[in-house]
């Protein structure tokens, strides 16, 4: 039984570590060859959880040749284009000027059902309010509406929107992310001095974040603070 335990738990720390090496892309987002990779890993995590007569090495070599295998092809596919192709196919236009192309859904074997259901998910249930619609190699479907159709923007009311920017946490779980502040330029002293203010401790703040204007945001388990 422990022996078992401690195949479980090696196993799932390479396995871990090879996921980790491949890259950050979502599952929705796996090529063909990523996704036969995954398959094949998950097939050899589990012969060593399976059976303990194989040594465990007889996965985890494998699991480390996929892994080189597979970062080896993504740099290949960094730089080439052909074989970025090969690996992950074309976009390809379904949908021009309101018209459901049929040729190209039978190349890529997209049946209508599939493409009212996406189509519906954008927010545009009806074909000729779409000027362009193109099915992603990750099997997604991006849709760009015909201009009268397109929510309106502050541009088409003649309004100057500024940037509003994006809120920079400073305090996550009672932790000080020390690498956020370097990057506004600023340390801890002056993040305790600003909690001080609230009477507050990094180490009791459970969110804290610095907003665009400058004022630092707390959500705290009953309520938020600003200051």
């Amino acid at each position: 039984m422990s022996e078992l335990i401690f195949r479980t738990v090696f196993v799932y720390f390479v396995l871990l570590a090879v996921v980790r090496l491949m890259g950050k892309r979502e599952i929705g987002q796996l090529s063909p060859f990523d996704f036969v990779v995954a398959i094949v890993m998950a097939e050899l995590a589990a012969i060593p959880m399976q059976s303990t007569a194989d040594p465990i090495w007889h996965s985890v070599v494998p699991l480390m040749v996929l892994a080189l295998l597979e970062i080896g092809l993504s740099f290949v596919a960094l730089y080439n284009r052909r074989f970025r192709v090969f690996l992950d196919g074309k976009p390809q236009v379904v949908i021009r000027g309101g018209k459901i192309l049929k040729h190209e859904m039978r190349r890529a074997r997209y049946n209508l059902d599939d493409l009212l259901s996406q189509l519906r998910e954008k927010g545009y249930p009806k074909p000729e309010d779409v000027e362009v619609a193109v099915l992603e190699t990750s099997g997604r479907l991006s849709v760009v509406p015909k201009s009268d159709k397109r929510p309106v923007t502050p541009e088409d009311l003649g309004v100057q929107a500024g940037y509003e920017g994006l809120p920079v946490v400073l305090v996550m779980d009672g932790e000080v992310c020390r690498e956020y502040l370097a990057d506004q330029g600023l340390d801890r002293g002056w993040l305790e001095e600003r909690l001080g203010k609230m009477g507050l401790h990094p180490e009791k703040v459970f969110l804290a974040t610095l907003e665009p204007d400058g004022t630092i945001l707390i959500n705290g388990d009953r309520a938020l603070y600003r200051q």
